[in-house]
């Protein structure tokens, strides 16, 4: 049931003049703090209202202006949607508290949280698009609003770090908007309200289709960092841990995720995928990033490096569901977009208090750090626990569905790769824990250092929660497999 509503676009906006207000009285710290912390609240507030509704069916739908034929402005809350909305500005709350905290001292945090707020802006109005078009204008801006907060240090590998990223993300645009355009010509409609738009493209070939779907993926995958189109991602890590935080557990990454989500459900469909054989060639690709990149990480002696690649590879277990195309892998694809969240979330700013703290940034010099930082160590140890998938954490849960997934497709060669990748988690992640408890440190600790400061600590304190309370209550009203739930029925045609 569709329900006219303006709930979509009150995050939207809230965020955007969060952003517009930032620029222009931003210098001013209170007001700052202000309108970044009012407008995460607001966002948040206004998607999670919509969740009681989206669990009854209903879908809230409003358009803003129509532009010509079969495309219009328009945003809609359905559940695929409002789950990426809800983790969204739910993060951003949480490192919105954070930044406050981590960007203390930095110049020009004026200028950081604006961008912040527009790539917040940005995310939601991705997870919140009607049609194509939308979406298409939404994923520019989501780059254009993280290119100032990659290159935000001001240094030369910062600049660098920063073209690489414009390189990869507008070239992928390019794609994309090519491949929305052939779309409009052979489905006559760019909507995302339904499980398969082009299988109105009854006089398109095989060829063609397959080929639209490599566009696709290339214009989405970018951000998702799927292999061999990632570099940019370890590059963007000169960025401050913010920003690190943003680009892998709330917006840029997470985007590219579920825009592979959008094109293999609402754009392709599971009939379609199946019948071109799309499916197992994403899984392939899937299958090959998750293990490449988890080896490569075990290399990486930088922190923030080597939690970047364990994203390319974690990202792609969202991706590899849901080329699974059966009701499960959907199902552990679309949670993991919130358990993934959360979790590397709360890896990332644990990385950034290390640094902040101690200016340690290799994984060799944390011999013993646990003695120095204990609740920072504390909730990173959770964290990866729950990246390797130990029970009750929500990484566990998300492996459990894609396991189930796999049964599902009758394809058990691939359970080999869940149980490989987590080995691989397993290698480059606890070596960091067993150095941090049982190492000693090479520099004796003062009385008078302290951990950090509430702001930072009260973050990453949250999102370790949240690793344990979506596993240990993942089936309970309102957590992201009920919202993931009622997509997956939608996209099957009512199978879960």
């Amino acid at each position: 049931m569709t329900v006219i509503s303006p709930l979509p676009v009150i995050g939207i906006v809230a965020s955007g003049l969060a952003g517009l207000l930032t620029a222009i009285w931003g210098n001013n710290t209170r007001l700052r703090n202000t309108f970044g912390t009012v407008g995460s609240v607001i966002a948040f507030a206004s998607v999670a209202a919509m969740i009681p509704g989206a669990l009854q069916g209903k879908i809230y739908s409003i358009t803003l202006l129509k532009l010509f034929s079969g495309a219009s402005i328009s945003f809609r809350a359905d559940s695929l949607g409002l789950l990426f909305a809800t983790v969204s500005s739910f993060m951003w709350v949480i490192v919105n508290i954070y930044t406050i905290g981590y960007m203390g001292h930095e110049e020009h945090k004026h200028r950081f949280f604006s961008f912040f707020a527009m790539a917040i802006f940005s995310a939601l109005g991705i997870a919140l698009s009607a049609n194509l078009i939308n979406f298409f204008i939404f994923f520019e801006l989501l780059t254009l609003s993280t290119y100032p907060l990659v290159v935000h240090a001001g240094t030369e590998e910062a600049y660098k770090a920063g073209i690489k990223y414009l390189i990869y993300t507008l070239t992928a645009g390019g794609f994309l908007l090519a491949a929305i355009v052939i779309t409009y010509f052979l489905a006559g409609s760019l909507s995302l309200a339904e499980a398969g738009l082009l299988n109105n493209a009854s006089g398109a070939s095989p060829l063609l289709l397959r080929t639209l779907f490599i566009f696709y993926i290339i214009g989405v995958g970018v951000k998702a960092g799927i292999m061999p189109m990632h570099h940019w991602l370890p590059s963007a890590m000169v960025a401050p841990t913010p920003v690190s935080t943003l680009l892998h557990a709330v917006a840029v990454v997470k985007a590219g995720a579920f825009g592979v989500l959008r094109v293999v459900l609402s754009i392709y469909g599971i009939d379609l995928m199946s019948k071109l054989g799309l499916g197992i060639t994403l899984m392939v690709i899937a299958s090959f990033t998750i293990v490449v990149a988890s080896i490569i990480a075990i290399k990486q002696d930088h922190l923030k490096r080597r939690l970047a690649y364990s994203t390319i590879g974690q990202l792609s277990y969202i991706v590899f569901g849901a080329a699974l195309l059966t009701p499960a892998g959907i199902l552990a694809a679309m949670i993991h977009i919130a358990n993934h969240a959360v979790t590397k979330g709360t890896l990332f700013m644990c990385a950034g208090i290390i640094t902040h703290e101690t200016g340690k940034t290799n994984i060799s010099q944390l011999d013993g750090i646990a003695k120095r930082l204990p609740i920072t160590m504390g909730a990173f140890s959770v964290a990866c626990l729950g990246m390797i998938g130990v029970p009750p954490l929500a990484g566990f849960v998300s492996k459990w569905y894609l396991g189930i997934g796999v049964a599902q497709s009758q394809r058990p060669f691939f359970v080999s790769i869940l149980l490989v990748s987590s080995i691989l988690n397993a290698a480059y992640f606890l070596p960091i824990v067993w150095r941090a408890y049982f190492k000693q440190p090479e520099e004796k600790i003062k009385k008078e250092e302290r951990e950090s400061v509430i702001t930072m600590l009260g973050p990453i304190t949250a999102t370790a929660s949240c690793s344990f309370l979506l596993g240990l209550f993942a089936t309970s009203p309102g957590l992201p497999i009920s919202i993931a739930k009622n997509a997956v029925a939608f996209f099957t045609g009512g199978r879960i």
